[in-house]
């Protein structure tokens, strides 16, 4: 399955809004998970079994607690039983279909 998550505080305190520091303890739970992924400007994107993504997901949100005084976590999911690879699989299939369109 593939997890596409997004983790933030809020009631931070900080005058300027930012939440890279909590976002950063998030992505460190992911990268030290083993599990493949990648994290771009708005979403952490997990590859992995239910339990295994999950746990993660749960990890990330509990490094980012004590950064505010409430928690946000937007979840999607993509569960494909059968299918591994599907983190760049998916965006190689879209490329191929692009050029494909292009002619």
């Amino acid at each position: 399955m593939l997890i596409a998550f997004s983790v933030a505080p809020s009631g931070t305190g900080r005058a300027d809004g930012s939440v890279h520091d909590a976002v950063a303890a998030a992505v460190k739970v992911v990268r030290d998970s083993g599990l493949p992924h990648r994290t771009g400007s708005m979403f952490t994107e997990i590859e992995g079994e239910w339990d295994e993504v999950f746990a993660v997901v749960k990890a990330a949100t509990d490094a980012v607690l004590p950064f505010g005084s409430r928690v946000s976590l937007v979840v999607k999911a993509d569960i494909r039983p059968g299918y591994t690879g599907e983190l760049d699989g998916k965006i190689e299939r879209l490329e191929r279909a692009i050029e494909d369109a292009a002619g």
